[in-house]
């Protein structure tokens, strides 16, 4: 891997993450159509993933370090990270499958689409994390689970999920946000189990480094653009991207 293939695969692990596109979603469609692409390696995607935890961190500094002192929040986010733990866990290998289904992912494309367009119509909220239920943090948490499969977005279905509790939008963001902590770090958790010896002994310091700091700068601002966007009640842009994006691969296909 260059340098330069590591910077790239930063900015497009720092923007789809975090915008409600489907990072996975994306990855399984470079793979799909870009002959030359393949996945990196184990160990550089958990660096991305990485990169992308630090952003988070450091946008919400402040709201991370209350929640450490905030035992209820903490139960609400637990609450609305073990469905899709669970569920990740037992229909692991089906998921994996799912992968390789390009027509799974442009329909997901287009659910995400939908999802994405209804949350947008509504009516802003007026609850915050402080007022959230634990049955609303357990309804988030399931349609987490969606993001599971390849082109419904982790951020897009749980944002939604919190404006369909009547969370507001900036804390529907900041609770999916949080919850991506968690989420992520799950991730990266389970692909550490199929680290080899001989990645490993090849690691290039600077290339693993400037992707780290390339997704998470990327993630930073991403989640920065986002809420501008939130806050305008503009999500439908996205769902305009992923209904033309979904169509397309079916076209294509």
């Amino acid at each position: 891997m260059t340098l330069l293939q590591s910077i790239l695969l930063g900015i497009v692990q720092g923007l789809t993450e975090f915008l409600p596109v489907s990072s996975k979603g994306h990855l399984a469609l470079f793979q799909h159509f870009i002959p030359d692409f393949s996945q990196p390696g184990v160990l550089f995607d958990v660096v991305l993933h990485l990169g992308t935890v630090l952003a988070v961190l450091i946008y919400f500094r402040e709201r991370v370090l209350a929640v450490l002192k905030d035992l209820r929040l903490l139960g609400l986010l637990l609450a609305a990270t073990i469905p899709v733990g669970i569920l990740g866990i037992l229909f692991q290998k089906k998921i994996e499958h799912a992968f390789t289904d390009m027509k799974l992912t442009a329909v997901c494309f287009i659910i995400t689409g939908f999802i994405l367009y209804f949350a947008d119509r509504l009516k802003e909220g007026v609850k915050t994390e402080k007022t959230l239920y634990f049955g609303d943090a357990l309804k988030i948490g399931l349609i987490q689970c969606l993001a599971l499969l390849p082109g419904l977005s982790r951020s897009g279905t749980t944002i939604s999920g919190g404006i369909f509790s009547g969370l507001s939008r900036k804390s529907a963001m900041e609770f999916s946000f949080l919850l991506s902590i968690p989420a992520i770090l799950g991730a990266a958790l389970v692909e550490c189990r199929h680290l080899n010896r001989e990645e490993l002994a090849g690691v290039n310091p600077l290339i693993y480094f400037a992707g780290l700091v390339t997704a998470a700068v990327v993630g930073y601002l991403a989640i920065k653009g986002l809420l501008n966007i939130l806050q305008k009640h503009k999500l439908y842009y996205f769902s305009i991207y992923l209904f033309i994006l979904g169509t397309a691969i079916l076209v294509f296909l």
